[in-house]
């Protein structure tokens, strides 16, 4: 068996997943600009809208999400029928407001 195009299929998958050496970093950011907004009252608990988007999306797989601090919005991502959905939700409502492919 051939390791070089098991190795090169492993690390594009790392990449391809946002696990590469240095992709915490922003993610930590993200986290805390979330954790702070939700302190101060301006978004709801993320775990509140992810169950509201999650009920929306009637059994697709959550893959992830993301928090945009200037828009108070949650970008959330999902597989459903083997396609990638991104879901936006405004952090102050749990309302999603849009959905794409």
């Amino acid at each position: 068996m051939n390791a070089k195009p098991l190795l090169a299929g492993l690390i594009a998958a790392t990449i391809a997943l946002g696990l590469a050496p240095g992709a915490s970093a922003g993610s930590r950011d993200e986290q805390n600009a979330a954790r702070r907004a939700m302190l101060d009252g301006q978004v709801m608990p993320f775990a509140l809208i992810k169950r509201r988007v999650d009920a929306a999306m009637g059994g697709a797989t959550y893959l992830g999400s993301e928090f945009n601090p200037s828009s108070n919005r949650y970008r959330l991502k999902y597989m459903k029928d083997g396609k990638v959905v991104w879901v936006d939700a405004d952090g102050r409502t749990g309302d999603i407001r849009g959905m794409a492919r």
